[in-house]
């Protein structure tokens, strides 16, 4: 029984509308429902007044709740200075540390990168000691070449005087 092409391009279509649905779905809904949310939360609140030099610390309005009370202790200059103070000891401090770490870290590179050039060294004077070895097993190679080639030659000599005497293979090895 064959599947007719418009209905597999139709199963096809409705499962690829599906799984976009799954993957975009969740965050958008969610993404509308803070919109929604967040547009009647600002229709309902209104603004907040927090003029903290008019304000004594005394008479504070009703409407005023610890976060405000905290935002209008920001504005104090005095608080603000020492707090400034503060941050800054903190950050000279986080500078420090992360400058004495910067120095650990760039000793220890140092001593890895000295380790490595000893290393290397030690390698590349094996690898001149048998560059060395490989030449002098070249020439000795080179010179038995030589040698061996020289008694060919002597013995072709020998053995053509040897033949114009009268000498056969065969008579010597019966001679022996």
């Amino acid at each position: 029984m064959a599947v007719k092409p418009r209905v597999l391009k139709a199963a096809l279509g409705l499962m690829a509308v599906c799984l976009a649905a799954y993957i975009v779905g969740p965050p958008l809904y969610w993404h509308l429902m803070e919109g929604l949310a967040s547009a009647s939360a600002s229709a309902s609140c209104p603004l907040c007044n927090c003029d903290c030099d008019s304000v004594p610390l005394l008479s504070i309005p009703q409407g005023l709740n610890n976060a405000s009370f905290a935002d209008c202790a920001k504005h104090d200059p005095d608080v603000s200075e020492d707090t400034q103070k503060n941050f800054a000891e903190l950050l000279s401090e986080e500078l420090k540390l992360r400058e004495a770490e910067a120095l650990e870290h760039q000793q220890r590179a140092d001593m890895a990168l000295l380790e490595a050039k000893k290393v290397t060294s030690q390698y590349q004077k094996e690898a001149d000691k048998c560059n060395s070895g490989m030449e002098t097993c070249e020439e000795a190679r080179e010179k038995s070449e030589a040698a061996l080639s020289a008694q060919r030659q002597m013995t072709a000599v020998w053995e053509q005087r040897a033949r114009q005497r009268g000498w056969r293979e065969g008579n010597a090895r019966s001679q022996s």
